[in-house]
C-alpha cells in the first residue's frame, strides 16, 4: 500500500501545484491592473469557484461508483457510470450558467457597493456564467481520473495545461486587462476538458481495461 500511495500522493501534489500556480498567476496579473480591477476580478473568481465547486459532489459520486465497478472488473457498468456522470455534469452546468447570468449582479452586490468595482465585476458576467458547463465537466473528469487511479495522466496533463494557460495569461493580461485574465482562466478549464476527453478517446492506460471487452466484441 505504501509503494502505491507514495507515487500517487506525489503526482497529486504536482497536479495541485500546477492548478494553484495558474490561478495564482491569474490573480497576480489582475493585481497589476490596479486595486479596482483586482477587486472586481476577485469578486468574479470567488463566485466562479464557489458555484463551480458545487459539482464536486457529482465528481466524488462518480469517482466512488467508477472505482467500485473498476475494481470488480464490471467494465460494462463502469462505462455506464462514465457516460452518466458526464451527461449529468453537463446538464448541471447549463442551469448553473443560467442562474449566474441572471443573478450575478445581485450576488456581486453582496461583496461591495463601490460602483467602479461592481462595473468591473459585471463585465465578467459572461466568463463566470458561460464557463459553468465547462467547469462542471472538468470537475467530473477529475473524479473519473481518480476512480481508475489514472494519477499520472491527471498530473502530467494538468502541468501541460497549466503551462499553456500561463503562457496565454502572460500575453493576454497586459493587452486586455482583466478580460485577458478571465479568457486565460476559461482556456485553462477548457483545456482540462479537452485533455480528459482525449484520454477517454484513446482508451489508453487504465481506461484500456474498461473498453477491452468492447474491443473483443468487435473482433
Amino acid at each position: 500500500i505504501e509503494i502505491v500511495m507514495v507515487p500517487a500522493g506525489g503526482l497529486l501534489i504536482g497536479r495541485t501545484i500546477a492548478t494553484l500556480g495558474t490561478l495564482t498567476l491569474a490573480t497576480s496579473l489582475a493585481a497589476r491592473q490596479g486595486p479596482i480591477p483586482m477587486a472586481g476580478h476577485q469578486i468574479c473568481v470567488q463566485i466562479w469557484l464557489a458555484v463551480s465547486l458545487l459539482t464536486d459532489a457529482l465528481a466524488l459520486s462518480g469517482q466512488a461508483l467508477l472505482a467500485t465497478n473498476y475494481s470488480q472488473a464490471n467494465y460494462q457498468q463502469a462505462r455506464k457510470v462514465i457516460y452518466s456522470v458526464l451527461k449529468i455534469g453537463l446538464a448541471t452546468g447549463f442551469p448553473l450558467a443560467v442562474f449566474l447570468f441572471i443573478g450575478f449582479e445581485a450576488l456581486s452586490g453582496l461583496f461591495t457597493t463601490d460602483a467602479e468595482v461592481l462595473q468591473i465585476a459585471w463585465s465578467g458576467t459572461l466568463f463566470v456564467a458561460g464557463s459553468q458547463p465547462v467547469n462542471a465537466v472538468a470537475f467530473v473528469l477529475d473524479g473519473l481520473y481518480y476512480g481508475v487511479s489514472d494519477y499520472e495522466y491527471a498530473a502530467v496533463s494538468m502541468v501541460v495545461v497549466g503551462l499553456i494557460s500561463s503562457a496565454f495569461l502572460l500575453v493576454a493580461a497586459p493587452l486586455f486587462s482583466v478580460g485577458g485574465v478571465w479568457t486565460g482562466l476559461f482556456l485553462f478549464m477548457t483545456l482540462r476538458v479537452v485533455a480528459g476527453f482525449w484520454r477517454l478517446g484513446t482508451k489508453s492506460g487504465p481506461w484500456k481495461m474498461i473498453y477491452c471487452d468492447m474491443e473483443k466484441g468487435k473482433g
